[in-house]
C-alpha cells in the first residue's frame, strides 16, 4: 500500500531541539528536531503518565518527558532505562523544508 503524506509545514517552523503539535482525528502527534536537524513524530503522550511530550527536552534521539522524566526513544517510541513503555511512532519525511506525516500511519493504533 502506498503512503498517503499530509503537509505539516516547513523545517523551520519547528526549533532545533524543539517540538510542535499536530492535531490529528487520532489525537495529537508531536513532531521533533533534533540539534541536527532530524525529524521525528510520536503520540504527544507519555506511556508513563500522559505528559505532553512535545513540552519535554530533546537531547540527542531521545526527548525526556517533562512530568516525570521518563526518556523516549524518538526513533522508536520505547522508554529508555528501566522504564517501560512505548508511543506510537509516526512516519515523517522532508522535501526540500517541507516536512509530511504518513496519513496510514495516523490511520492505525499501536497495539
Amino acid at each position: 500500500m502506498e503512503m498517503s503524506w499530509i503537509s505539516i509545514g516547513a523545517l523551520s517552523d519547528i526549533p532545533r531541539r524543539g517540538a510542535r503539535c499536530v492535531d490529528t482525528p487520532q489525537g495529537k502527534i508531536a513532531v521533533f528536531r533534533t540539534a541536527e536537524d532530524q525529524v521525528y513524530a510520536i503520540d504527544d503522550h507519555c506511556p508513563h503518565r500522559g505528559g505532553p511530550l512535545s513540552q519535554g527536552i530533546v537531547h540527542g534521539a531521545a526527548v525526556t518527558c517533562p512530568l516525570h522524566n521518563w526518556v523516549i526513544s524518538l526513533e522508536t517510541g520505547w522508554a529508555l532505562g528501566v522504564d517501560e513503555g512505548a508511543v506510537r511512532t509516526i512516519p515523517v519525511k522532508r522535501e526540500g523544508e517541507r516536512l509530511f506525516l504518513a496519513l496510514e500511519a495516523l490511520s492505525t493504533r499501536a497495539a
